[in-house]
This record gives structure tokens, sequence and C-alpha cells, in this order.
């Protein structure tokens, strides 16, 4: 094993001699980046015995929040300076009318984003992100989905051409965000507890569908995991998006190859003056709102991890879908029209900010 002290001295070296923010960008890539000594060290870890890991991970981890927590002070204390530098260099004209400039409106897939973000923090989940632009092992191979599967048709998938492969792997735009949780499984140790939105890729175009939309997916690792956490996770986090405690789901078995079981999500809705409102404790009809399932055993293996000591669930859902159903959107194609009229009627106030405790709708 490569000495942590040698590494952990030299890296803080470099940080601390770093005198501008692009010097402390440099540094960063250099510590943490994909090609540093750090994210070798990571890799290791696949390969180790169980007692080997128990032993060695925390060191790593440990050195690697070290490193890290200086770059990221060192960042603050640049910033801190140069804004200094330019404040002191600015003048402001305060003779200028204060409704010159139009007021902005936060876009109705920003703000769910920001409510997701906030149930799920408090309920222990951090927000992961990935590349929008990735190869085909993470978007596919890794998540257990087989050569012939019609998700890698090109009728479905937007590929680069062949000569922008890289170390042999097709390169696209991915289909959903899950590469995110085969990147954090990859570069992490559990137990994890992540949710990745982000903007995913697809062949398709109607009125419930487009070329580019944004998903939400979660993801779970730890020991002892069963679907009965699964179901108690959706079901606090429906209740407390929709603003209702009435809500009733129910799990439909279903299949999806990177999870084993699976399951569909319904949430009941009620008619009211012939619309389907969300919630009621008898429902007169259900709606499919996201899926879900036990992280397949391949999955976690794929990722270096032993199936047989970590379990998982997962779960996905369209964010600009949610957003249609909570605030009463009929068409998805409206959201990237960039209608300014369609903004103001159901766009958010700056600070209109997402909360547990004032209610994270508007």
């Amino acid at each position: 094993m490569t000495d942590l002290n040698e590494i952990r001295s030299k890296l803080l070296s470099i940080t601390e001699a770093a005198d501008s923010l692009d010097a402390i960008e440099a540094a960063r890539v250099t510590a943490l980046g994909k090609a540093s000594e750090i994210a070798a060290l990571m890799k290791t870890l696949g390969g180790m015995s169980a007692e080997e890991r128990q032993v060695q991970a925390p060191l790593i981890q440990g050195l690697r929040a070290e490193v890290s927590d200086a770059i990221a002070a060192r960042k603050a204390a640049l910033e801190a300076a140069a804004l200094e530098a330019r404040l002191a260099t600015e003048t402001i004209d305060l003779t200028l009318p204060a409704g010159a400039a139009a007021q902005g409106s936060v876009h109705p897939v920003a703000q769910v984003m920001d409510e997701l973000a906030e149930i799920f923090a408090d309920l222990g989940f951090a927000v992961a992100t990935g590349p929008e632009i990735e190869d085909d092992w993470h978007n596919f191979t890794a998540l257990n989905i087989p050569e012939t599967h019609p998700a890698r048709a090109m009728h479905d998938t937007f590929y680069f051409p062949d000569e922008a492969a890289r170390d042999g792997k097709k390169m696209l735009l991915r289909t959903h965000t899950s590469p995110v949780q085969i990147r954090t499984m990859m570069s992490e140790m559990p137990p994890i507890r992540i949710i990745a939105p982000g903007r995913t890729y697809r062949s398709d175009s109607d009125a419930t569908h487009t070329p580019m939309f944004h998903q939400v997916e979660g993801l779970v690792i730890d020991k002892g995991i069963t679907l009965g956490h699964l179901k108690w996770t959706l079901e606090t986090f429906v209740k407390a998006f929709f603003e209702r405690d009435d809500i009733v789901l129910r799990l439909r078995p279903s299949y999806f190859p990177f999870t084993e079981p699976s399951a569909e999500v319904d949430v009941g809705y009620t008619l009211v003056d012939g619309r389907r409102v969300i919630g009621g404790a008898e429902p007169d009809g259900w709606m499919e709102i996201l899926g879900s399932g036990m992280v397949h055993p391949k999955v976690i293996a794929a990722c270096g991890l032993d199936p047989d000591e970590w379990q998982g669930f997962a779960f996905g859902c369209g964010i600009d879908r949610l957003a249609m159903l909570k605030y009463g959107m009929d068409d998805l194609r409206a959201f990237f029209d960039g209608d300014l009229r369609w903004l103001k009627h159901y766009g958010f106030a700056a600070l209109d900010v997402p909360t547990l405790s004032a209610g994270v709708g508007a």
C-alpha cells in the first residue's frame, strides 16, 4: 500500500501553494481527479479482501476528506480575497431607477428539483451528479442491460459517431441518471444514500415525452435493506411532495434489468370537477408515477461490492411529470418552449424557497 502520509503531505503542500482560483482548481484536479493518486487508491478497494478493505477503506476515505476540506478552505479564502479586490475597484450608480430590470421567475423544473432535494435531505440523502455524455458501459452494461435489449437501439438512444469512442467504449447522451448510481458505488464505500437529479435524453417527442427531459433517481446501499425500506421511503416522499397525508400507493410487479424484484409505483387519485387530483383515502383510479426495485446483485458486483454483504434499493421518476401532476400542467412540451407568458403563469418568485416547515410547494 502506498504511504498515505507521503501523499497527504504532498497534496496539502500543493493546495497551500495555490495562489489563484485557477491554481486551486488545478490542485483539485491533481488531488481528487480521475487520474489522481487518491482515485487510484479507491479503485484498489474492489480487489481487496473484506478484512483488508475494513482496514484500508477508512484510511483512504479519511485522506480524501482531509484533502477535500483543505482545498475547499483554500478556495474560499482565495474567493474572499478576489471579491475584496473587485469591490475595491467597483462603483454602483445609485441613480438608476429601481424598476429598470424585469423581475425574473424560477422555472417549475428548478423549483421541483429544490423541493426534491429538501425532502430527501431530511431523509439523509445527498445529491449526486454525473456527466451527461456517457459511455455505454456505465449507461447500459454495468446496469445489467444486455447487448440485445431494446433500450440500446438507435431509435431510442442518441449515440455519438464511432470515432468519438473512448477506451473502446461507445459514447452517447445518457438515457437515464442511473450511471450516476454506478459512479457513486464505484467511488464511495457504503452506506450510500443519494438522489441523482439531472437532464436525460431519448429519441421521443409528444405531449408527455420530449427528447430532453429531467429525471431524478434514488439509491440506497447498506446492510439488511429490504423492500419494506423502499416502500416507506417512497410513501414518505410522495406525501411530502404533494403535501397531503391521504396519499395511497400501490406497488405492481414489473421488470427492470437493474433491479430484482422490480415494481411500478402507482399513486391513487380522485376526480374533482372532471380533473384528476392526487390523493384521497378511497381513490377513483391509479396513475403510474415511478419505477423502483431492489438493486440487482449483478449491478452491485459490477461496482466492486459484495452482493452477499450489501443490499439496496433504487427508484426513478421524471421531474417534469412530477411538476405536471402537482401544478396542473397539461403539455410537457411547453416546459421547453421559452414562452415568457407560460413562465409568468407557472413560474415561482425567487423567494419561494421550499422548506419542510413552511411547505415545499408554492
